[in-house]
Formats: structure tokens, sequence, C-alpha cells
């Protein structure tokens, strides 16, 4: 238990030194400095008590080490998980507006059942971690890779259509997807790109080239998915950026599509993410303090017993 077992300040041992001087030079005033009824406890039957000199040694130095901060390092490790990392990339422009896309609610939005699917997806992928960026005609991060698919589900569920503008910046989004996996270490980095429109070009800086070549550098495999009706999605842009990063382009023109869709990127190989070790200082002051006030206790309680006796 207490192996490793070392003390934040040290030096305060020296403090002994003080105390032993005290007792040995001013040996009429010790009782005044720890306790106010000094009259009670300068009978010579109390000061000759072997028990009572231990009782106020005990107290003293376990009061000494309680203040020089016994500590510990307790390391820990997060467990390694065998899923990869994944940017969820959401289109929440104007568009989603449309509805009809769930043939069993023709009152949602695309947007509402993206989200719902979405929010789906991220609760079976247990081992992954997945972050988040929104985009219309800018984008940004919703959400840094994490493991916690609570916050994930509350921040998507936040999301509505505009909060990025009512264009679409196709390229941007995937540059902003890339800059979200970079710093990662693991070996499978996955983009799903979803979107149900057209680039605007006025509005996206980015050329499609330059996004794809950042993704490829990364080694990242993207997975665009066009939702809505074929001519409402540029195929051949989805299809490019798929076959330059190495994956798959897909098509939904109904929910039912979208969730099959997800399912079969569910079936992705997947990696070894490393684990990481942390550690924390574990106190044990606690332990010579309640000693120390114990002991003082007993003293206390033991001198004016035998100094009223």
């Amino acid at each position: 238990m207490f192996d490793g077992l070392y003390f934040e300040f040290p030096r305060l041992i020296f403090i002994i030194f003080v105390f032993v001087a005290c007792a040995t030079l001013c040996k009429m005033k010790v009782p005044s400095i720890y306790f106010p009824h000094t009259s009670q406890f300068i009978k010579q039957s109390v000061s000759a008590s072997k028990l009572l000199l231990l009782l106020r040694w005990l107290g003293i130095i376990m009061l000494i080490l309680a203040f020089m901060s016994p500590v510990k390092d307790e390391p820990y490790e997060l467990e390694p998980r065998d899923g990869y990392e994944i940017a969820l990339i959401l289109d929440a422009s104007e568009s989603m507006k449309a509805q009809g896309f769930d043939k069993s609610n023709l009152a949602l939005t695309r947007f509402d059942v993206v989200k719902n699917i979405v929010n789906d997806f991220i609760k079976e992928r247990k081992s992954d971690n997945i972050g988040l960026v929104v985009f219309g005609q800018y984008s940004f991060i919703a959400s840094p890779l994490t493991y916690d698919a609570n916050i994930l589900n509350k921040i998507v569920s936040q999301l509505y259509i505009g909060m990025a503008g009512k264009y679409t910046a196709l390229n941007t989004s995937l540059a902003q997807g890339v800059n979200l996996l970079k710093m990662s270490k693991s070996k499978s980095k996955v983009a799903i790109l979803l979107t149900d429109g057209y680039s605007t070009r006025e509005i996206d800086k980015i050329p499609l080239n330059i996004a794809l070549d950042m993704a490829k550098k990364e080694g990242i495999t993207v997975y665009p998915i066009g939702i809505g009706n074929s001519h409402e999605y540029n195929q051949n842009v989805l299809l490019k950026i798929a076959d330059y990063t190495g994956g798959v382009a897909f098509g939904a023109s109904s929910a039912a599509e979208l969730e099959k869709i997800y399912k079969k990127i569910d079936e992705l190989e997947k990696s070894e993410i490393k684990s990481e070790t942390f550690t924390y200082l574990k106190y044990y002051y606690m332990y010579p303090l309640f000693i120390s006030l114990l002991s003082l206790m007993l003293y206390v309680y033991l001198r004016n017993k035998r100094g009223t006796s």
C-alpha cells in the first residue's frame, strides 16, 4: 500500500528540533504552548509518566509527518480500444429543410432524419473515437474526438439547420474533417461526409484537389454520402473523393437507404488505438493526522485525570 510513498515537503522534518530544544531548555513552558490549563499539568507525578511522554511525542511526530504531506503517484491507464477514429461531417445547409425523406414520417426534415440515424450510429460505435464537423457556407468542429457517446449525442441533438450558414462549402468541410483527424495517432482514420447539395463555388474557398491532397497525406479514408434525389448532389465529386481516398461513395434517396449505408460503413476494418497512461497524487496525510489527534486527545484526558486525582 505504501510502496513508492514520498513527502511533498520533506524539509519540515526539521521542525522536530524545535520541539526537542523546547522540551530540553524550557520544560516548564511546554504545557502552556499546547494546553491552556497550565496549572493542572505541572505536577511531578504527571510529568514523570512514561505513557504521557509517549503519547505527547507520538502526537507531535505524527503531526509533523502530516504537515510533510505524504503522497504517492497512482498511475492509471485508459484501456486500449479496438476501434478507429472517425470524423462525422454533416451538412446543415438550408437545403436540409426538405421534407419527405422518411417515408414513415413525411413531416421530418432531412436533417432531422440524419440526426436520428447518426445518433444510432454513434451508439453502436462503442469502441471508436468520434468527432463531429458541421458545415454550411462555412464549417466548424462541433465536437473533438471523444469516446463519450452521451456527449456526442447531446451535441448532435442540439444541431440545427442554418447554424453554419445556408449555402454549401463541401471542400472546406472536408478540409475541416482532415484537421479534426490530423493529430490522431490511429492507423485507421475515417471521414464520413454527408451532403444533399452541390458545393457553392462562390463561398467554398478551398479547391477540391487541395482538400483531397490533405486527406490523402493524413491517410484518411473518406466515405461520401449524397442524400435526396440523385440530381440534387454532385455524384461525380463524391465519386472522385471516394476514389482518391480509398473510400466508397453512396447515395440515399430515403431514410431506410441511409440507415443501410451507415450499417455498411459499420463493417469497416478496425485498428487498435493506443491507450494513454496518467498519474494522480494520492494523499496519505490523514493517517498520521488522525493518529496525532488521537494521541494528543488521550494525552490531555489522562493528564487532566491524573492532575485532578
